[in-house]
């Protein structure tokens, strides 16, 4: 079996930044993490271990601790001005192109324009986005989209949303609005734009794909959706736990992909088990296999 790995794949800069401010608190126990940092069930596992107190993402209980961790994801900054009249001491790990997504809402809504944000309704990043909007909407779906009156609309999109699928819906916003000046400012995140991109390099190669990321995490959701919209059989897994042998049965070229939130440990976990089930060698997907040049070959264990 052949493992041809995405050019660009797993944790993105922000992830990785957040985790390291982390890493450089000397009490976790008096932080509390304001929901999740990244939607990565061994990530929040690992912060439990080493104490850190963690508030679901909807809570409006103000933390117990002196210190609050802000997430990757963002808060709005009404929520901002209530943990710090609560007298809590932040620490903020936005991730700064979500920070760019928040200012293009506010930037859209300072024109005068209805707001409308492109992602999930219930998503942490997206509610902090709303939050400082008056009358904003929010569409995941092309049912969500209707004739609106304002002469004005401006549309942001949720940074893990891929382009492919917010070009679709803000064309659909378009042509239910033909009355409407529309101005689209572009918040889908490099990251997110550099790894849909290279799982789409691979899809043609491959026969079947793993995805490797949490369940929760919408980036991840994202990749495996497009390799079965693609037809490839994939498959997406959290931990290397979750593999079967049976599932690679018959399978000759195999993708290997991760979101956004995916610890480097976990993708090299899952790849050395795939090898060892039958001496695969992996590959750069613009590698060529046979060169002197392979990323790794694992032999047979």
């Amino acid at each position: 079996m052949l493992i041809l790995r995405a050019d660009a794949m797993g944790m993105c800069f922000g992830v990785r930044d957040a985790l390291a401010v982390i890493g450089r608190l000397p009490r976790p126990e008096a932080v509390t993490i304001h929901g999740e940092l990244v939607h990565n069930g061994e990530v929040l596992a690992m912060l439990d271990r080493a104490g850190f107190v963690r508030s679901p993402e909807a809570a409006r209980a103000v933390p117990s601790t002196p210190v609050v961790l802000v997430t990757a994801h963002g808060i709005s900054e009404r929520e901002r001005a209530r943990l710090l009249a609560a007298g809590k001491q932040l620490v903020d790990t936005t991730c700064p192109l979500v920070g760019k997504a928040h200012a293009a809402a506010q930037q859209l809504a300072a024109e005068g324009r209805r707001v409308i944000v492109l992602g999930k309704r219930d998503h942490v990043e997206v509610r902090g986005i709303v939050e400082d909007l008056e009358a904003p909407l929010v569409v995941g779906s092309e049912a969500d989209i209707e004739c609106w009156p304002q002469a004005r609309l401006g549309v942001v999109a949720q940074t893990t949303m891929p382009e492919e699928r917010a070009a679709q819906l803000l064309a659909a916003i378009r042509a239910a609005n033909p009355q409407a000046c529309v101005r689209w400012l572009d918040t889908v995140c490099s990251p997110t734009k550099a790894r849909q991109q290279a799982l789409g390099d691979l899809l043609p190669r491959i026969d079947a794909l793993v995805v490797v990321g949490g369940r929760d995490s919408n980036n991840t959701r994202q990749l495996a959706e497009r390799g079965r919209a693609a037809g490839v059989r994939t498959l997406q897994v959290e931990h290397v736990r979750e593999l079967v042998p049976e599932w690679f049965e018959g399978v000759q070229v195999l993708g290997l992909t991760a979101g956004t939130s995916t610890l480097q440990r976990t993708i090299d976990e899952v790849h050395g088990w795939i090898g060892r089930l039958g001496g695969a060698i992996a590959v750069a997907a613009r590698g060529n296999p046979g060169t002197s040049n392979p990323v790794e070959s694992v032999r047979r264990g």
